[in-house]
């Protein structure tokens, strides 16, 4: 059996939903569909925590980021593969990946 196929963001929900990831630092990429975020935590101890939380995540919807750990800063970048670009499920993780670090950053 194949997988259901993943929608691209409409214009709508470009106008609206990703409005609200960067009113939380999200940033659109200019030189692909997909949206970037860095973290910078106190050491690496809670940015390997919170990493772990998320591939966690990841792994259960089956929906993976593309990051890069230095130490106590982490890179997140999402966009959907199957799609070639944004897709509800980046807008869905990115919104966990925010909750996740507050935890850490509060």
């Amino acid at each position: 059996m194949s997988a259901a196929k993943v929608a691209k963001l409409t214009d709508e929900q470009r106008s609206i939903d990703l409005q609200a990831v960067e009113e939380h630092g999200w940033k659109v990429q200019t030189e692909r569909d997909a949206l970037y975020k860095e973290f910078v935590f106190r050491d690496f101890n809670e940015a390997f925590a919170f990493m772990t939380r998320i591939a966690l995540r990841a792994e259960k919807v089956d929906h993976h980021p593309e990051w890069f750990n230095v130490y106590n800063r982490v890179n997140i970048t999402l966009s959907t593969h199957d799609c070639k670009g944004l897709s509800q499920k980046d807008l869905d993780l990115a919104k966990f990946i925010d909750d996740a670090a507050k935890i850490f950053l509060s």
